[in-house]
């Protein structure tokens, strides 16, 4: 590794990280030995020629050549600095066609942590919450954005670890505060906004739901999706709240293009990006909340995966920091009681139909991703790798037509001499 540094760069990254272990208290949670992410990380410490190469190996090449940087404007550069958030921006190319002109379109998401302590007065933390995200919507508008996703319940803390009943009072009407907030937002910077929230069903006996409210560019709602997968992992009680959705895998044709919700825990089922796919999606949003010691090395995979076997855009999103709660809570797995999740790392990040992906937002600070995608490379890559000709749909929707009967059988074949020796 030693090799592979600049001397020059290697003397001032010693420097740093003796002075952090001099004075921990200098170097952010959730930050690696002070750095925002991994990929800014080896940018600092490698030698540009060998950190370009380490960078094509991890984020890939966009039609062969690296990811274009996007000029960030003065307004948006302005608001960043001023509210201290993450700002980068990124684009992605497709092949110029003979037939069809570039459908590019401009894509935000957004991570970010609370604001005031949760022991706060639930309509202060939510309106203070709201403030902060706007600010990076409005970055977002100098930007041009044409389509922006939140976070996972981005307008409350993610208090399902705790089981209390308390939080449900942050649950909304699909059209309540929050929505009515964005919806502002949406007609003033012609925008499509992708608005997860915890939805209180005023229709159907007020039930919960983790739902996503779809908000078109001129402040209408154009529908919902709710959260098809709910987990029971450690600290993640979410069904003491909310159960599977009800809305299957919906589509929402913008005049942007085609978009579609896979809410946090369904990123860890395959069939339910491919579902996705089938319906038509052109970009797919995962909206979450996750930390570190759970899920963190399956984060820059899933998705990027998703991507390349469904030929569409994926756009990951992580909110950032640690929640603390007033009372203590246990999962059952034998360790102590605590009062928070765990870090949430942030890292957001998009990830195309190539296999490419941008550098993800910081592991602590909230931030603003944009990108530029041209969904003309959708049908290319479609084209390119027959994906969609050469499944075998048949096959699997037998397999599980049989799988969901009671007396299914799997097709295992028995060496014979394992059942002579029976």
């Amino acid at each position: 590794m030693e090799a592979d540094l600049n001397s020059d760069q290697a003397e001032n990254t010693n420097g740093e990280v003796a002075a952090e272990r001099d004075s921990a208290q200098t170097v952010p949670e959730g930050s690696i030995h002070g750095f925002d992410s991994l990929h800014r990380l080896l940018e600092a410490s490698l030698k540009p020629e060998i950190f370009q190469e380490v960078s094509r190996m991890l984020v890939g090449l966009n039609c062969g050549k690296p990811l274009d940087r996007i000029l960030l404007p003065e307004a948006a550069s302005s608001l960043s600095t001023k509210h201290d958030f993450d700002l980068q921006a990124f684009g992605f190319r497709a092949d110029k066609e003979a037939l069809r002109q570039s459908r590019i379109v401009r894509v935000g998401i957004i991570q970010n942590s609370i604001v005031l302590p949760t022991t706060a007065p639930f309509n202060e933390q939510k309106k203070a919450i709201m403030q902060k995200v706007k600010s990076m919507i409005d970055a977002a508008g100098a930007f041009g954005v044409n389509i922006i996703c939140l976070q996972e319940a981005w307008m409350m803390p993610f208090a399902f670890c705790t089981r209390e009943k308390r939080w449900c009072e942050f649950a909304e009407p699909i059209d309540g505060e929050s929505t009515q907030f964005l919806q502002g937002l949406a007609r003033k910077y012609n925008m499509v906004i992708v608005s997860p929230i915890l939805e209180r069903d005023v229709r159907h006996g007020e039930v919960l739901w983790n739902t996503v409210v779809i908000i078109g560019n001129h402040g209408n709602i154009i529908g919902i999706h709710r959260k098809n997968h709910i987990p029971r992992i450690g600290d993640f009680n979410e069904s003491t709240y909310y159960m599977e959705g009800n809305t299957g895998h919906p589509v929402f044709e913008t005049c942007f293009g085609k978009i579609a919700v896979n809410i946090c825990y369904g990123r860890h089922h395959p069939l339910n990006w491919l579902a996705f796919g089938l319906n038509g999606a052109e970009i797919v949003f995962n909206p979450s909340a996750t930390v570190g010691e759970l899920s963190e090395p399956m984060w820059p995979i899933e998705a990027r995966n998703a991507a390349i076997a469904n030929s569409y855009f994926v756009g990951s999103i992580n909110r950032v920091g640690t929640e603390e709660f007033p009372n203590p809570f246990t999962s059952g797995d034998g360790k102590p009681q605590h009062t928070d999740f765990g870090h949430f790392y942030g890292s957001s990040y998009f990830s195309s139909p190539d296999a490419s992906c941008t550098p993800s937002l910081s592991r602590y600070r909230d931030g603003l991703l944009v990108s530029d995608m041209d969904l003309n490379l959708c049908r290319q890559l479609k084209d390119k790798w027959g994906f969609r000709m050469t499944a075998r749909y048949e096959l699997y929707a037998d397999l599980l037509s049989r799988y969901l009967k009671p007396d299914f059988a799997p097709q295992v074949i028995v060496d014979p001499h394992l059942q002579k020796q029976s």
